[in-house]
């Protein structure tokens, strides 16, 4: 089947290929994002395959329809970016890949909170320097601290599970509770619970109508004085501009994202030599008590090869008009 993949990396397209091995699908790389003014190359293949900051909103799906496209494949879990009722409509069949590696997420969590605490950023800066002085550097023990877990699915549960192996007391919140979480002995949080709490927040829900924005000026200001706030989820779930209020106030003690609001215009490529104009953004990273990474949570070889696999499979069933396991239906 002739296949159209975007925002294609050299690193992933390594992994791509050996999964397709097994799979004998004709793909196509496109280094670039998929959006209106891109979805003409897509024009004569049956599948797209795309990532997390593709574009798939109404008028994209009607263009790719219109080219002969009949599937979308995302090669991550989230599909905020996919007009679901778009594509219903144009009968087109969208998958995802449910889980890929939930220990890559949530240990990249712990490592942007360890660094975040410790300021093994600032150090590593000093020393390069031949700096060593240790004055500023000073971070709390994680054992006996409380953590709260927004999300409590696959990763959120791997997360929990390393806090309480470094001594923490863990409460989770999420509407929709889990056994899995229940069954490490662990609670979910009371009203007000999370605030009063809290020394460390770490979201691990997904971003929807409802989850948007859930960290506010409203939350923060309720949240424990100097808490340490991290995000490896998606970027949408935080009002950046609230949180550098809070930054700037000390309410927030520290910030470690690996996703941003507007992060379509910057990650996933090399800016190092360009003007970054988005004045939010330059903000942020100005702060010494913030760590910002790439959208690598992901990234390891174990979540790659699952990924890969997951998203040739989905494309395969669709080709022998086999059932997909992995759709994603409106509601």
């Amino acid at each position: 089947m002739e296949v159209a993949v975007f925002s294609s990396t050299r690193y992933e397209r390594q992994y791509l290929d050996e999964a397709n091995k097994a799979e004998q699908q004709k793909l196509q790389y496109f280094d670039l994002s998929l959006n209106i003014d891109t979805a003409g190359l897509a024009a004569g293949y049956g599948a797209v395959c795309i990532f997390v900051n593709d574009r798939a909103d109404a008028q994209v799906l009607e263009a790719l329809h219109k080219g002969g496209t009949r599937l979308l494949a995302l090669r991550c879990t989230g599909f905020n970016n996919v007009d679901l009722e778009a594509a219903a409509r144009l009968g087109m069949k969208v998958v995802r890949v449910v889980t890929y590696s939930p220990n890559s997420v949530a240990e990249h969590a712990v490592a942007l909170l360890l660094a975040i605490n410790r300021k093994v950023h600032r150090a590593y800066n000093r020393t390069r320097d031949a700096n060593f002085s240790l004055d500023g550097l000073t971070g709390f023990d994680l054992c006996g601290k409380t953590v709260a877990v927004v999300g409590t699915g696959k990763i959120g549960c791997v997360f929990a599970k390393i806090m309480l192996g470094f001594g923490c007391d863990v409460i989770g919140f999420d509407p929709y509770p889990s056994p899995q979480f229940e069954a490490l002995g662990l609670s979910y949080a009371k009203t007000g619970e999370i605030g009063e709490k809290a020394d460390i927040i770490s979201l691990h829900c997904p971003l929807t109508p409802e989850t948007y924005h859930i960290i506010n000026s409203k939350t923060l200001e309720r949240a424990k004085p100097g808490a340490i706030l991290i995000n490896t989820s998606r970027g949408g779930l935080i009002d950046t501009e609230a949180v550098i209020e809070a930054l700037k106030s000390g309410q927030l003690g520290g910030l470690g994202i690996d996703v941003y609001e507007q992060e379509a215009d910057l990650f996933f490529r090399d800016l190092s030599s360009e003007i970054i104009t988005d004045d939010v953004f330059q903000r942020l990273v100005s702060f010494p008590n913030v760590i910002v990474t790439g959208h690598q949570a992901y990234l390891t070889r174990e979540a790659l090869t699952t990924i890969c696999e997951t998203t040739l499979q989905s494309i395969t069933a669709f080709e022998k008009k086999q059932p997909l396991e992995n759709e994603v239906k409106v509601g």
